[in-house]
């Protein structure tokens, strides 16, 4: 059984309770992971072209508040 199988098992076994607190956590956990990921590629230089396209469609007028 690979890891993640025996993962998945343990998380299928959890009580409501403590499936519950584990998924509180994953999603704290999760998005922390995505923070540090977009602020590594942005200072890398790897959404520069995103944001330069973003600032250009402002400049011209082609957006709108949210």
């Amino acid at each position: 059984m690979s890891e993640i199988e025996q993962f998945e098992q343990t998380v299928s076994n959890l009580s409501t309770q403590n499936l519950a607190q584990f998924r509180a956590w994953f999603l704290e956990f999760d998005a922390r992971v995505w923070d540090e990921q977009i602020a590594s590629d942005l200072k890398a230089g790897k959404l520069d072209s995103l944001l330069a396209e973003a600032r250009a469609e402002y400049e011209q007028g082609k957006t709108r508040p949210l």
